[in-house]
């Protein structure tokens, strides 16, 4: 089936596009060959000088090129390459080099569709960090355009990518926890999220978090990997969403909320839950999937499977996979052991692999549009106090 079949003239069929089998453009006809990616990084911040040492350490990854429009952040991404890339303040000049064969766009919020599209129209393959695109203008164009392009696109959902998270997914599949009844999902820190600014003038080009014109704060930042996640296991997308937030800790001018709690309903009937604050970090990151048979915590390196009506007892088989007898761990249940990369660095690699095999990312243009449509929704729930429905 066709990504196209998805999409409906006036916007993203309700039945989004969860799940489906789908080829790029009209099937990549021959396979590519290069030996090495040469990759184009346009956003050094931190997130982009991040992923720039990360690449370094992947086989036929190479960064070649990296841009950002503030000289000092730009000076810093290159200098966390070990390829001597060349340095550009209009990813327009990157995107015109023809060595680049591939760019991860690492910008804000804000910026993902315009320039995701600019890159596709340019004939390059896309890695567009999370989330997607703002407002549902943009998500619907980048399908529409991916759509179109026989290049690779991938969402940087990066626990999409995760072996732990991926087993986890089909343990719950399988019925290891029963019917599902909910999930509550949280990402609690305790810090005011605000970057230091060397000038004035880099205020809303540094701090673009705190802004609603370029950010959706904690839920597009934070929340959009739960929600990845809720809408991956459950094979559907949301009815509705309701939700409140507020800036009611940190008081120096910020525009998104310093806290957030959102309620998705989903057709199945199962109910989802994320919040987050900015000031307390109580257990952190955590996805708790519930089911009549038991629930699985999962943090950002770890997972548990908690049986109802049993605990403390010694078990074998837990995950189906290392066989071996678990304890009872942090009373959070019998430990999951499974071997995995760093999520960053897996989807990376997930990445290159779809480009050199012509293949799906686990994490593609049509899981990363459903997940930016959710956060969309949460947006609207949260800021107009209402019941948001799926467009």
């Amino acid at each position: 089936m066709k990504r196209r079949s998805f999409i409906k003239k006036t916007g993203i069929a309700t039945a989004g596009m969860m799940g489906a089998s789908y080829t790029y453009g009209s099937l990549l006809s021959k396979p590519n060959v290069l030996n090495t990616i040469n990759l184009g990084v346009i956003g050094t911040g931190n997130r982009g000088s991040g992923l720039t040492s990360v690449l370094n350490s992947i086989e036929n990854l190479n960064v070649i090129a990296s841009c950002d429009i503030l000289p000092f952040r730009l000076e810093n991404g290159l200098s966390k390459a070990n390829s001597k890339p060349v340095g550009y303040s209009d990813y327009r000049g990157l995107l015109d080099n023809t060595a680049v064969d591939a760019v991860i766009v690492a910008t804000p919020f804000s910026t993902h569709a315009s320039i995701a599209l600019d890159a596709l129209d340019a004939g390059k393959h896309v890695y567009c960090e999370k989330t997607l695109a703002k407002g549902y203008k943009g998500i619907r164009s980048l399908v529409e355009k991916s759509n179109q392009s026989n290049n690779i696109f991938q969402t940087g959902h990066q626990y999409h990518s995760s072996r732990l998270y991926a087993h986890v997914v089909e343990l719950i599949k399988q019925g290891k926890i029963g019917k599902i009844c909910a999930f509550e999902c949280q990402w609690n820190r305790h810090a005011n999220w605000r970057r230091t600014v060397p000038e004035s003038k880099y205020e809303k080009a540094i701090n673009w978090r705190m802004y609603r014109e370029f950010s959706g704060g904690l839920t597009a930042e934070l929340s959009s990997h739960q929600i990845d996640f809720v809408n991956w296991v459950l094979d559907e997308v949301p009815n509705q969403v309701m939700g409140v937030g507020g800036i009611d800790y940190w008081k120096d001018g910020r525009e998104t909320f310093d806290n957030t709690h959102l309620t998705y309903t989903y057709p199945s009937g199962v109910i989802a839950k994320f919040s987050c604050l900015t000031s307390n970090a109580s257990d952190g990151y955590e996805i708790k999937v519930m089911g009549d048979k038991g629930t699985i915590v999962i943090d950002t390196k770890q997972a548990w499977f908690y049986p109802e009506g049993q605990k403390n007892k010694v078990i074998k088989d837990v995950d189906g996979v290392s066989g071996a007898t678990a304890q009872w761990d942090k009373n959070k249940g019998y430990a999951i052991n499974v071997e995995h990369l760093d999520p960053s660095k897996q989807a990376l690699i997930d990445f290159g692999d779809a480009i050199i095999n012509n293949t799906q990312p686990k994490s593609n243009v049509l899981t990363g549009a459903n997940t930016a449509t959710c956060v969309q929704m949460g947006l609207d729930a949260m800021y107009t106090n209402s019941i948001v429905r799926w467009p």
